[in-house]
């Protein structure tokens, strides 16, 4: 017992250090109060109170809800099709798990800077094809009605493959027997899949949704590099409202009371997704 305690010593540390402290020094600036001109400091909920009444908060909400039902689902969804189409090990099958993991490789911010050319309006990768279709030029970017889904277009586009990896390991897990059975019976393969694949990949589906959502909240890279937040805000993410207040506001209380908000959120969504799931779940016995 003594040994395991040693052993796990260091990385407890580490985890208080760069974990538990940063997020009770958030807490607790959270709720510290400066005066303006003044070294007077008070305590209270005032930060919170100023940044339910900011709408820039309310939007960067918005556009967060948005960002996370038009990547994850998506995303998914595309992965596990992925996973199941590509799940026999065949030559053919190695080199299209390549390409579809190829994104993961490139970091976001590397992957932004390249579809910064994709969406180029009139000459962009995107638009030449569609002309060649015949359709107009489209400013991705520049249009606030346009700009957050082009940026859903590249989440999913980098995360689909990442999440494959997740799926075709899950496959792995399961029992060969329950198909052939299942073909014995005279299943469909979609019969297949609903009655054993899915409920099976239950608790892989459960973590997955988990990782989508941290990334949802965590991943601001692709703003940064490709709309820093507009156009009219409307591709402000929570992350980048955050790094707004704190860096270019200097607002370092309503920053905190936003990241507090945030963690909080997150760890209730990711809570109530592992309890839903695994309500559903069927483990082997």
């Amino acid at each position: 017992m003594r040994r395991a305690g040693f052993l796990l010593l260091p990385s407890l540390i580490f985890l208080a250090a760069f974990t538990y402290w940063p997020i009770g020094q958030a807490l607790v600036q959270a709720l510290t109060i400066d005066t303006f001109g003044t070294s007077a400091v008070s305590y209270g909920l005032g930060n919170f109170e100023r940044l339910l009444n900011d709408a820039s908060f309310g939007r960067a909400v918005v556009n967060n809800l948005i960002y996370a039902l038009g990547t994850i689902v998506p995303s998914i969804a595309i992965a596990l099709a992925l996973a199941v189409g590509l799940q026999e090990a065949t030559r053919f099958n190695a080199l299209l798990r390549t390409v579809v993991f190829f994104p993961v490789l490139l970091p976001l911010v590397a992957a932004a800077a390249l579809f910064l050319f994709v969406f180029l309006p009139g000459i962009g990768l995107l638009d030449y094809y569609l002309a060649r279709l015949g359709g107009g030029t489209t400013n991705w970017l520049g249009d606030p009605d346009i700009a957050l889904f082009s940026l859903i277009g590249l989440t999913v586009w980098k995360n689909a493959g990442y999440y494959m990896l997740f799926f075709l390991a899950g496959l792995q897990s399961i029992p060969l027997d329950l198909y052939e059975a299942a073909r014995i019976e005279g299943a469909t393969p979609w019969q297949r899949f609903r009655r054993i694949t899915f409920p099976l990949l239950g608790p892989t589906l459960a973590f997955v949704l988990i990782i989508a959502l941290v990334n949802v909240i965590t991943q601001v890279d692709h703003v940064m590099v490709l709309t820093k937040g507009g156009p009219s805000d409307s591709t402000n993410l929570l992350l980048f409202y955050i790094y707004q207040q704190a860096h270019e506001n200097y607002d370092y209380g309503k920053a905190a009371a936003a990241t507090v908000l945030s963690v909080a959120g997150l760890l209730a969504l990711s809570f109530l997704s592992l309890r839903t799931l695994e309500r559903g779940t069927h483990y082997e016995a």
